[in-house]
């Protein structure tokens, strides 16, 4: 008869066939070991979870499990950087996560241009200014966005960010005391 390898105590036949301890608080804590789980992605909806054992170690090992909605599987070749040139082929690449370190950081930052503070960067703007001081007019007649954009011939998501853009423009840059909004006003009834 088998028997508990930590207390001594006889085991139940069925459970000596995959056990060598028994089922004592004390036993459980000594002797069990814990089961290494691993999600494997097999579709958008959800992660299959498997048991980690020597088959799923190979089975993930030749790639069955691979998630599908990618186009390879594990970690691809180093890609450079824009701007700069590939190892050469005897060299060797620099760990993940690591940065290469600029030869001359000062020149590189002597070559770029100061950002001037309080001063806006400007926008390039797919309207011109007429189409600006119109539609913030319409806006201020109480026309809506859609019958703004019929007048100025762009689109109603156009006709609003022209009108939000001037809004903007136009708002004081000092303290946050009060500030007068647009009036609104209603349309007359036709």
């Amino acid at each position: 008869m088998a028997q508990c390898i930590t207390c001594g105590t006889e085991l139940h036949p069925e459970r000596a066939r995959k056990y060598n301890y028994c089922m004592a608080r004390e036993c459980q804590e000594k002797n069990a070991k814990g089961l290494t789980m691993v999600a494997v992605g097999m579709n958008k909806a959800a992660d299959e979870l498997m048991i980690l054992d020597e088959r799923t170690q190979a089975d993930l090992a030749s790639g069955r499990y691979r998630d599908q909605r990618r186009g390879s599987f594990g970690t691809s070749a180093p890609v450079p950087a824009p701007g700069t040139t590939a190892p050469a082929p005897g060299a060797t690449a620099p760990a993940p996560g690591a940065t290469a370190r600029d030869p001359q950081p000062q020149a590189r930052r002597a070559r770029r241009p100061a950002r001037q503070t309080g001063v806006p960067a400007t926008v390039s703007r797919p309207w011109t200014d007429r189409q600006e001081r119109l539609a913030l007019l319409y806006n201020e007649q109480g026309l809506r966005p859609a019958e703004i954009a019929a007048k100025l011939g762009v689109s109603t998501y156009m006709a609003t960010q022209i009108v939000l853009a001037a809004r903007d423009r136009r708002k004081p840059k000092g303290p946050a005391g009060f500030r007068p909004g647009p009036s609104r006003r209603t349309r007359k009834p036709a």
